[in-house]
């Protein structure tokens, strides 16, 4: 792995991260951005306008140099045609060919994925993820989200879909209305920030709440653990920095685990990467033309 680490380093790539309120595209060599821009999603507009304005952008960021551009966004991605479905708040983007549109506009390789395995792969080629060859990373913010690697791998399966753990039933619900900002929003009326501040004032309240979401969390965690047994899940999102007010209620509930052997060499840590999104979406560039790459020398 620290191969492919050190070859990429020496590419500039460019990384996208595509919300449904904003877009972050970065230039990114030898581990750091070299360049950004941030803008508001025109989420409402015609998927044209949109394409448009981000063609535009990238543009800006573009020169001879740049090797590849790969971009996260949170929908299904059918990833060997760089088709997007259905995207979180942006209705227009049903379908969108995104790779065919930016290809053609820029004249660079163009590669996506769903936003989760961006997190992923940032934190395997990165950051806390480099050392384990199996990881998943969970993005706990609006929604929840994971990304899979194995075998030192990005696992993406049909659609980019692999990982979507937020919609298994669990209780009344899914884990993802128990594990994500839905949780404090639905269940005591007050935003996962707000709760955030009110826990670092020290109001029993919000650090009760906290305590239910890492035991619902932690139940999350299991059925990972159940699922794919990995060596390490890094937690990204807005809801990962509140993690010193879930953590003990989290850990109590990954200790009923019944494979104690696992859970004892389980690592969970929240990211500690900055730009996490672009880093990952640059490296997704990297990796997809490296593996293409050794399917031609077969």
């Amino acid at each position: 792995m620290e191969q492919r680490h050190n070859v990429m380093g020496k590419q500039k790539l460019i990384g996208i991260d595509i919300g449904g309120t904003k877009i972050h595209i970065g230039v990114v060599q030898n581990e750091r951005i070299l360049d950004e821009i941030r803008l508001e999603t025109s989420a409402h507009a015609p998927k044209e306008q949109i394409l448009a304005e981000l063609a535009t952008h990238i543009g800006k960021l573009m020169d001879e140099d740049v090797a590849g551009i790969g971009i996260g966004v949170p929908g299904l991605v059918d990833e060997p045609n760089g088709i997007v479905l259905n995207v979180q708040n942006i209705p227009s983007w049903k379908e969108v060919h995104l790779k065919q549109y930016l290809e053609s506009a820029l004249e660079k390789p163009v590669y996506v994925t769903n936003d989760a395995n961006s997190f992923v792969l940032g934190e395997k080629i990165y950051g806390k993820a480099k050392k384990f060859r199996n990881v998943v990373g969970i993005t706990l913010g609006t929604g929840f989200g994971a990304g899979i690697i194995l075998n030192d791998n990005l696992y993406t399966g049909t659609l980019s879909s692999a990982g979507e753990f937020g919609g298994v039933p669990y209780l009344d619900q899914t884990i993802e209305d128990y594990c994500s900002g839905k949780f404090f929003s639905k269940n005591f009326g007050i935003p996962g920030h707000k709760m955030q501040v009110l826990a670092r004032n020290g109001d029993s309240a919000a650090l009760e709440a906290f305590a239910q979401f890492g035991t619902h969390l932690g139940n999350a965690i299991k059925i990972i653990l159940y699922a794919l047994s990995p060596e390490a899940i890094l937690l990204g999102g807005s809801a990962s920095s509140g993690y010193l007010y879930y953590k003990e209620a989290m850990q109590a509930s990954i200790q009923q685990f019944p494979f104690k052997a696992i859970t004892d060499r389980l690592v969970v840590e929240p990211s500690a990467m900055k730009n996490v999104a672009i880093l990952g979406a640059a490296a997704l560039c990297h990796m997809r033309q490296k593996n293409r790459s050794e399917l031609q020398n077969v």
